[in-house]
């Protein structure tokens, strides 16, 4: 019986975890935020507006996500996987996708801001959970992941391009792959990405920063010189809240991809670690709802969730502490962004539509 309702309150504590991590995040944002909005838009609470309106949206999408049959989701996998590579070609041609620091990653329809691109991780997963189900070849599979690759480097994001193969590969593993199919996959991944760094002088850029940080202070390391300065900053407790000095346009990508520098410098080295604990638990969560499932589409759409979260979690974490080179993958549940807000929400809520029937 405590086992039961230990199982019962899983995917309160789920919901009710990514909600805490969110309101947390309407604090790191606004933070980060502040000057740049007043700045820009005359009025120093316009991001963490708009950031609370997409939690609000998110938490009604997971409340609907958790309570639509699975058997429905599982019929229409192919069509919300095709309605989203719809969205990923539209968002790429001149004059309907919105076009950011030399990126084309965003739909405007109206006043809702869309990344195609953040939903692609979602539908992608619960079309490769559905197809996985029932067959496994390895050249459809490296044709499904040359097509979305490709689509999203046409914006480009390499990030998301990583995060979304990192995905599909350990799904594609878990769905009972042979050895050889694992080491071949890992190779041509291995060329591609070295390849997509080479032939990109930005991304090489990157890569030799990481290597040494000081080689260009001013120019292509000053992202990850300024990052370093901030968590150095913060200490063991942190500078207090409201005092960062990295917010005031030293730290590029202060609201998204770099927000734990801020947090980590107001909050400290106790204020990250705590926040890393509560990321972990959710995780932990998503692991053993995957691990108590017995439906083979269920324990794979679960498996990639719980994968969708680790390796968001570890690339973005990683390359904020000098791990691996920078990378724009946006911090789950806390950096600025809609589409990666709601697409955390929905991803909460089919976890917790799967552990009602486990």
């Amino acid at each position: 019986m405590r086992q039961r309702d230990s199982k019962s309150r899983l995917p309160t504590a789920i919901l009710f975890s990514g909600i805490m991590l969110a309101c947390f995040g309407l604090i790191a944002i606004y933070d980060a935020s502040v000057i740049d909005a007043y700045r820009t838009f005359g009025d120093k609470f316009h991001y963490v507006k708009q950031q609370a309106l997409w939690l609000c949206v998110g938490v009604v999408v997971a409340l609907v996500t958790a309570n639509i049959p699975i058997l429905w989701i599982k019929k229409n996998a192919y069509l919300l996987y095709g309605v989203t590579l719809f969205l990923m070609l539209v968002v790429i041609i001149p004059g309907i996708g919105s076009k950011f620091l030399g990126a084309r990653r965003w739909l405007a329809i109206g006043p809702i801001i869309l990344q195609p691109s953040e939903l692609l991780k979602i539908t992608f997963a619960i079309y490769l959970a559905h197809w996985l189900e029932t067959e496994r070849k390895i050249k459809q599979f490296l044709l499904l992941i040359g097509i979305n690759a490709f689509l999203i480097m046409l914006q480009p994001d390499l990030g998301t391009a990583i995060i979304l193969i990192g995905v599909s590969f350990l799904i594609y593993y878990l769905s009972g792959a042979k050895p050889r199919e694992i080491f071949s996959f890992s190779l041509i991944l291995l060329i591609a990405i070295s390849a997509l760094i080479l032939v990109s002088p930005y991304r090489f850029n990157r890569v030799k920063t990481f290597m040494d940080p000081t080689l260009d202070p001013l120019g292509s390391s000053y992202h990850i010189n300024q990052v370093l300065y901030g968590l150095g900053s913060g200490g063991m407790s942190g500078v207090g809240l409201g005092r960062s000095r990295q917010k005031y346009d030293y730290l590029p990508e202060a609201t998204t991809d770099s927000i734990f520098v801020i947090i980590a410098e107001e909050f400290g080295f106790i204020g990250s670690t705590a926040l890393i604990i509560i990321l972990v638990g959710i995780m932990t969560a998503s692991f053993k709802i995957s691990l108590n499932v017995v439906d083979k589409f269920d324990k794979l759409l679960s498996s990639g969730i719980t994968l969708l979260f680790l390796l968001q979690i570890f690339v973005n974490l990683s390359s904020m502490v000098a791990l691996i080179p920078l990378t724009g993958v946006p911090l789950p549940f806390i950096s600025y962004g809609g589409s990666s807000l709601v697409t955390n929400f929905i991803a909460l809520g089919l976890l917790i539509n799967i552990s009602k029937r486990a």
